[in-house]
């Protein structure tokens, strides 16, 4: 079995788009999403591409996705460098509720 492992993708499209090209081509079986698919740039599009990779895939809850969950359900952390809070709830605005259903990427665990 061949598994690719990608981590730290921060909503970043363009690159995950490259990574992902590169998955495609060596024909892996599985991969595993080792966390922080979030905050970033484009959030919702990453999300959106992340669930049609075309391979099955396993997903790891990181910080940062933890902490957007946290803001999206109304929890402010103090884990999070003040600095960065308005780019968690920026990020967390842009999620429609489909991104945190049971069966999506980012399910609340």
């Amino acid at each position: 079995m061949r598994v690719a492992a990608i981590y730290d993708i921060h909503g970043n499209l363009p690159a995950l788009e490259a990574v992902l090209q590169d998955i495609q081509r060596e024909a892996v079986d599985l991969v595993v999403v080792g966390g922080d698919v979030l905050p970033g740039p484009m959030p919702t599009e990453t999300l959106d591409r992340l669930e049609d990779i075309g391979v099955p895939a396993r997903f790891i809850q990181g910080n940062g996705d933890r902490e957007v969950l946290a803001v999206l359900g109304g929890v402010e952390s103090t884990a999070i460098p003040e600095t960065y809070r308005p780019v968690m709830q920026w990020v967390a605005q842009q999620l429609q509720p489909e991104h945190v259903a049971p069966d999506r990427v980012l399910a609340e665990e």
